[in-house]
């Protein structure tokens, strides 16, 4: 029997057994592709591994010709290309279909990006069966729009079998696929594109330069009717670090994918970038972020002399190299509630509700103000650790706004038992009394017995008389760094030294964990709050958490607030100044 290559598969496990040096976030695509091998063909995972499906477009892709430069030279990919092209390709749905619906592609200029969605519109267009289908290369402006496009029209006019196979109208900016009589056209926002497109490919190129979700929506949404198509995004990052800006925001969904902290089965994510703490100017770590550049002899002078020219002048030079040529945001992740993700990863379990029955916990409540996310959470003591719990509301007429807006899969999570969804479609305000209800049940189910309830004062009015009904203490949570200091250190210091447990399956309470920023008074008192303008970015779940943690150490006698705080500063690295050593 023989065996067929499987290059996607090889690379990915060379890459996850470190043979191949790549930044953190690339080793987690491949991780992910090897993850889903193991659990392909499962009840929670509906999808297979096609490995001739994968191979036939990396063999489609070699038997290319590049026509730029001094002479004709033949496509020969590296090990990530082949993961790109073969990974998108070959995971199929159980009735066959692509299971990938949408990627996002990103790593430093000029290491092939516009070439590889030249490829796949080429091999989608005339090679997959589906006839009279409209595919489209798309920008901001025309002239990027048509950089995908001409990568296209250059294959075909090199390559003589290709050039029998698409008739290229370059007056027009398309493309004719004669084996399918599907078009390949190239749009821009500034000339004629709309609503209503049903493409089965689409290059969104240089997404950095998107401002808002206008052309990812209006591409996206035209293609729902399809069983099979492919947005296929790619992009370096860029300046605008806003997090209302659309780059930034589905960039930061993308990692959220590949750290575990959301689920997307249909989103095919690839990111090259280098690592937090690496040296800037090490070539070393060039790689990581220039996985064909830094492999070629001419590519890796030209990075040395670019970090050279950076590191001598600073200022605007800096800042362009460790963006176009570093793939890096200019973060502060300081600022983050969560230091490391892997911290929080760190802390899941397979406990349950079910494993607290009988215990004492302590309750926190989150009121949103109209039909925004409102959450509730229980903290359990657990002889030094904590077990947290999280359970959020939304009322129906708001559900698919929030999906679109918030860039989160609000209807899996209530398939999944993690929101409850109230009302009726036309409902768009939160009816409190599902809060009431709902703690009523669990406390009773599983003979729970709560401490304290705190809460955010915040729209509570009207809530206080049946939150009193309950028959237990309640805590008016003032939402200032003041009241909420020591809560907030405490927590933080107790998800890093790994003191907190969450069902791993608790996807939201990850998300809003990964969303939380913190802020400081003047006096270096912190809170948890949003991004500045980042509406999107909820952080509900985890403000109901430190509205209990607050009642836990306004109501447990046993915690030394200063020996905590002191501990904090240790294991943060600080010295009791404060400054960071």
């Amino acid at each position: 029997m023989i065996l067929m290559d499987d290059h996607v598969t090889e690379y990915a496990q060379m890459v996850a057994d470190g043979k191949i040096t790549a930044g953190r976030l690339h080793i987690l695509a491949c991780e992910r592709h090897l993850e889903d091998l193991r659990r392909q063909k499962t009840a929670g995972f509906p999808y297979y591994w096609d490995i001739a499906a994968s191979e036939r477009v990396i063999e489609y892709a070699e038997t290319l010709t590049i026509a730029e430069g001094t002479e004709p030279r033949p496509i020969r990919l590296y090990g990530f290309q082949m993961l790109q092209f073969g990974g998108r390709m070959g995971w199929k749905t159980l009735d066959g279909f692509r299971r990938f619906r949408r990627s996002y592609i990103s790593m430093a200029r000029q290491n092939g990006k516009s070439m590889t969605n030249g490829i796949m519109g080429t091999y989608i267009g005339n090679f997959c069966g589906y006839n009279y289908g409209k595919l489209f290369t798309v920008a901001t402006k025309k002239r990027q729009a048509r950089i995908a496009w001409e990568e296209m029209s250059k294959f075909i006019q090199i390559d003589d079998d290709l050039s029998e196979l698409f008739e290229v109208k370059d007056y027009k900016s398309v493309i004719v696929c004669l084996e399918t009589l599907s078009t390949i056209e190239a749009l821009s926002r500034e000339a004629g594109l709309d609503d209503g497109f049903r493409s089965i490919y689409t290059s969104l190129d240089e997404v950095q330069q998107q401002k808002t979700n206008y052309i990812y929506k209006s591409l996206y949404n035209g293609t729902r009717s399809l069983k099979e198509t492919l947005l296929s995004m790619i992009t370096t990052r860029g300046f605008d670090q806003s997090p209302t800006s659309f780059s930034y925001e589905i960039d930061s969904y993308a990692v959220k994918i590949l750290e575990g902290a959301v689920t997307a089965d249909d989103f095919f994510v690839d990111i090259h970038c280098l690592d937090k703490g690496d040296d800037y100017f090490d070539e070393c770590n060039f790689v990581k972020a220039n996985p064909h550049l830094a492999r070629t002899d001419h590519g890796l002078k030209t990075l040395r002399q670019d970090a050279q020219t950076a590191k001598d002048m600073g200022g605007g030079e800096l800042r362009d190299y460790l963006t176009k040529a570093m793939n890096l945001w200019a973060r502060d992740a300081s600022t983050s509630f969560i230091e490391k993700t892997e911290d929080w990863k760190a802390c899941a379990s397979e406990r349950a509700l079910d494993d607290m029955r009988g215990r004492p916990c302590y309750i926190g409540i989150d009121l949103s103000s109209g039909g925004d996310l409102t959450s509730i959470a229980l903290t359990f003591p657990l002889d030094g650790k904590f077990y947290l719990y999280s359970h959020s509301f939304m009322p129906r007429g708001r559900l698919q706004e929030h999906i679109e807006t918030d860039i989160a899969p609000y209807d899996i999570w209530e398939q999944s038992e993690l929101i409850t969804v109230t009302g009726g479609i036309h409902e768009y305000k939160n009816d409190y009394k599902f809060i009431v209800a709902h703690l009523k049940k669990i406390i009773e189910e599983y003979d729970l017995k709560p401490k304290a309830i705190g809460y955010d004062p915040h729209n509570a009015d009207g809530f206080l008389s049946d939150l009193e009904d309950l028959g237990f203490p309640l805590l008016e949570v003032t939402q200032s760094a003041r009241f909420l200091n020591d809560a907030t250190v405490d927590m933080r210091l107790n998800i890093k030294s790994g003191s907190v447990e969450y069902n791993r399956g608790n996807e939201l309470l990850t998300w809003s964990m990964t969303n939380a920023k913190v802020v400081a008074n003047s006096f270096g008192e912190i809170k948890v709050d949003k991004e500045p303008k980042a509406r999107s970015k909820r952080i509900d779940p985890v403000d109901a958490v430190i509205d209990a943690h607050v009642a836990y150490m306004k109501f447990d006698a046993g915690v030394d607030v200063e020996e905590e705080l002191k501990k904090y500063l240790e294991i943060m690295g600080w010295g009791e100044t404060g400054a960071s050593d």
